[in-house]
């Protein structure tokens, strides 16, 4: 490679922030990043560029895809694929619902038609680029790899038997494993940020921690003067209640409620991402998610600002990641099942333990979420990937 700044593109999606986070911290250290996503963010998360806009129709979204694979051919060294996805259209993608709705004929009809036609493009353009030399890198950030079959076969507690029937079909488990195989023949590099996908991820993948926040930004802001609350504030905001568990965090507070003891609780749904981050920000105590097995990206947002969280950890996922990041985790970890005891023994505890809680939260962000520390890992990667013969 020549002395100028390697050129990386982040698409097609912007799940999480994460992929704008990574960007921007490749940019800081002398990379030449750019993050892409087809549609905004439903939260209002930055991005670089948003590709679908205004009146987009069918054919104008399709068009801007081929645009976009023909600039990272063009354009990039290293194409950073996030949510296991790439520049094709993905079956996954098309359930029923919305296969009735953008089309506006019966599903029944619709499936076979659309199946046979994005099966013969789905996944072609990663052979391409590897051929004409491009790196390609490849994120798994949840539901994208995670399988309900396996969930349900593996796991005491998984989200599985508690989203509808659509959300982890046998169609789905079978097609994200074929998308699996397909991805790991011709990535350079596979990534999960959960580490319950490394189960059905194949065996070279490594686990990657989320870097989508700038800690300058987001920092603990008791000094500044916020007004303390008389009475613990919990905070509790699903992106899905089913896939968070959120029925037992509600039984839960209403548990405690009902036998007196005193703590506000607040439930936020479908907020802009600046009403996320004062919610967070006014918060004593966050609740993640309880079925998952890992903390999302939300955790992260809230132990920078200082916040203890409650979340669901399993145990047998641990173990993928590096011993010191686990042993120095403090998230309070929860399940269904113990979440009323958990967090009545976390109000219990008072404030002054609360925000000790938080302090450690937030030196864990630092030390573990860093995207300083975590881009210069993925320069490392990048450049070993294009120095291959």
């Amino acid at each position: 490679m020549t002395s100028r700044a390697l050129r990386i593109l982040h698409c097609p999606h912007n799940v999480g922030a994460n992929p704008q986070g990574l960007a921007r911290a490749e940019r800081e250290i002398g990379l030449d990043s750019w993050a892409v996503a087809l549609e905004a963010h439903p939260f209002g998360y930055p991005i670089d560029e948003v590709l679908w806009g205004g009146s987009l129709g069918v054919a104008g979204r399709e068009l801007s895809r081929i645009k976009l694979f023909a600039r990272a051919l063009r354009g990039f060294d290293v194409i950073h694929f996030n949510f296991g996805q790439s520049c094709t259209p993905s079956l996954i993608s098309f359930d029923r619902p919305s296969l009735s709705r953008r089309l506006s004929i019966p599903w029944r009809v619709a499936l076979p038609l659309v199946r046979w036609g994005i099966g013969l493009i789905e996944l072609r353009d990663l052979p391409i680029l590897r051929r004409l030399g491009k790196g390609i890198v490849v994120t798994f950030q949840g539901s994208d790899a995670r399988q309900g079959d396996y969930c349900r076969t593996h796991f005491r507690i998984s989200p599985a038997d508690e989203v509808g029937s659509e959300y982890f079909s046998d169609w789905s488990d079978r097609h994200k494993r074929y998308r699996i195989r397909m991805i790991d023949r011709y990535a350079d590099r596979l990534y999960a940020l959960n580490p319950d996908l490394l189960h059905v991820l194949p065996d070279r993948t490594e686990f990657l921690p989320y870097g989508h926040i700038d800690l300058a930004d987001w920092r603990p802001i008791d000094s500044q003067g916020v007004e303390v609350n008389a009475e613990p504030l919990v905070v509790h905001v699903p992106s899905n209640q089913a896939m968070k568990g959120t029925k037992y965090v509600l039984a839960a507070v209403e548990d405690l409620r009902c036998r007196g003891i005193p703590f506000r609780f607040q439930l936020l749904e479908e907020g802009s991402h600046d009403e996320v981050r004062k919610a967070l920000q006014a918060a004593d105590l966050v609740i993640d998610q309880l079925l998952c097995g890992w903390y999302g990206g939300l955790a992260v947002e809230a132990m920078a600002l200082g916040k203890p969280v409650i979340c669901y950890l399993r145990d047998e996922d641990l173990g993928f990641l590096d011993p010191k990041m686990r042993a120095s985790i403090p998230i309070l970890n929860a399940t269904p099942q113990t979440i009323t005891s958990v967090l009545e023994a976390s109000l219990a505890a008072g404030l002054d333990s609360l925000r000790e809680a938080g302090a450690r939260s937030r030196a864990y962000v630092e030390a573990w979420h860093d995207p300083a520390r975590i881009a210069k890992r993925l320069q490392r990667d990048y450049e070993a990937i294009l120095q291959r013969t």
